[in-house]
């Protein structure tokens, strides 16, 4: 049966580090770490966006752990935009700076399997979307991948929805459309940011309109471009 999660997991290199015994996904005690050594660049992405020999992905520098890590990564550009805005906090909190909040129980990443679900499918869509902004994933290599794909630990749906997400005409509509909450048009900005080549024109002029799409606040905008330029530095 298709587990949008497990596929998200898969995607973003993070496996099923980070389970906990009931089975959510937690951020493990040595983030920075993980950031540093584990790997989009080793998981699905990697093999999806890793196609782009122009890429900095395709020498390995997106490297996030997980889908934990994502959520924590949106969670803490969110909290840090909110905290600029009031008067009555410092701009940039100390705690802040090198410790990533744990996103667990928030709508970065909630509770609810079923809400886990529609998050992952989102996050999913949308970094494919942004691999594609450029129109470099043409036919050949849309083969390639596919015959990369077929020698991953993939069930056959997994490998469907991936397959079909790639043929799919770029619509960016459809990924605005599924940002359902605030949170979750945080984490979607910031998972395209990481899916997309900083250097490359028409991938940044993707984002700026995905950015207004969203209506992101410039200010908010500007934090998850900041906390995502980390993550591949």
């Amino acid at each position: 049966m298709f587990d949008p999660q497990k596929l998200l997991e898969q995607f973003l290199g993070g496996g099923t580090a980070g389970q906990d015994g009931k089975g959510k996904a937690g951020l493990s005690p040595d983030f920075m770490k993980g950031l540093a050594t584990g790997g989009v660049a080793g998981g699905l992405a990697g093999v999806l966006l890793g196609g782009k020999s122009s890429k900095k992905l395709a020498k390995g520098a997106l490297k996030l752990g997980g889908t934990a890590a994502l959520a924590g990564l949106a969670y803490k550009a969110y909290t840090q935009w909110q905290a600029s805005r009031n008067a009555a906090a410092p701009a940039a909190e100390p705690a802040m700076k090198d410790i990533t909040p744990a996103a667990e129980g928030t709508a970065f990443l909630p509770a609810a399997s079923s809400q886990r679900n529609t998050m992952s499918l989102a996050i999913l869509s949308a970094m494919i979307a942004a691999a594609k902004a450029d129109g470099h994933i043409d036919a050949e290599e849309q083969r390639r991948i596919f015959d990369r794909l077929d020698a991953l630990d993939l069930g056959t749906e997994e490998k469907a929805f991936v397959m079909d997400e790639l043929r799919k005409p770029l619509d960016i509509d459809s990924v605005v459309r599924a940002a359902t909450s605030p949170e979750l048009a945080v984490e979607i900005y910031a998972a395209s940011c990481l899916a997309i080549d900083p250097d490359d024109a028409a991938e940044q002029a993707y984002l700026a309109m995905l950015a207004s799409r969203l209506k992101l606040d410039p200010g908010l905008k500007a934090a998850v471009e900041t906390e995502a330029r980390k993550a591949v530095a």
